[in-house]
């Protein structure tokens, strides 16, 4: 998961289900300029240099990078100082908001988790020589990542038309897979040093579409840059936990 919403993410062995169909502490943070924008890698590239730590049973963020030493602030009162803090790394005047009920989501019409399969990244990482499941992951930035099943096997998570849906279970919490992720321009370039890898998207795009699997509803396709399959979670399911290792059941297909 990605505690501040364009940074650097962490691993987590279970989640909770927010009220507005997330996880818990995933994006429960996002920094915005002084005109309400998020702060991300698309508009400013100190994202890729800073470097934090939530703990979140002392109640403290730490940030750092670039030069900075690390400073570490309390998540409750310490609003001027680390806004102050992270004014000075930007370079801009910029404020660290925080939402509990479920964060700051990619896409807020389909606010749940983002699936994607180790079998996907494995093979997406094959398409680009240097580059690991892991890099992919990173750049990708999924928040579930189901094992044990075929490459692109979450393309049959969603419908034939944004009409439908299709109902899975993981462990105890019911989702709708409601859509296949679509990429901004942001996984091209290195997570860590900002730089681009050559001809990353077109690459993508020329296998994502070769490698299509036939349970894909090819209508939900009018381009390849898309990857990773978002949802929404029932109001149902809020509070149940979310753990490494839970069973995955497709429930009820869309059609």
């Amino acid at each position: 998961m990605h505690p501040i919403k364009s940074l650097r993410p962490m691993s987590v062995t279970e989640a909770a289900i927010t009220p507005r169909g997330g996880l818990a502490q995933d994006r429960e943070f996002a920094i915005f300029d002084a005109g309400g924008k998020y702060v991300n890698a698309k508009r400013n590239d100190g994202v890729f240099s800073i470097e934090h730590e939530v703990d979140w049973t002392a109640g403290t963020i730490t940030f750092w990078g670039d030069g900075n030493a690390k400073a570490t602030f309390a998540l409750t009162d310490a609003q001027s100082e680390v806004d102050a803090w992270l004014s000075n790394y930007f370079e801009q005047p910029v404020t660290l908001q925080r939402d509990t009920e479920g964060g700051f989501p990619d896409d807020p019409k389909r606010p749940g988790p983002t699936i994607i399969s180790q079998a996907t990244l494995d093979t997406v990482a094959s398409w680009f020589p240097g580059l690991t499941s892991d890099d992919i992951l990173t750049r990708f930035r999924a928040n579930l990542v189901i094992d044990g099943v075929p490459a692109f096997w979450e393309d049959q998570l969603y419908g034939p038309d944004e009409s439908t849906s299709v109902t899975f279970q993981i462990g105890e919490v019911i989702f709708e897979g409601v859509n296949p992720c679509q990429r901004c321009t942001v996984p091209p370039r290195d997570p860590e040093t900002g730089e681009p890898y050559p001809h990353f998207s077109e690459t993508f795009r020329e296998r994502r579409e070769a490698t299509l699997p036939d349970w894909a509803p090819l209508s939900r396709f009018n381009h390849y840059w898309r990857l990773a399959v978002n949802t929404c979670v029932p109001t149902s399911e809020v509070g149940k936990i979310v753990r490494v290792g839970d069973p995955v059941v497709i429930v009820k297909l869309a059609y």
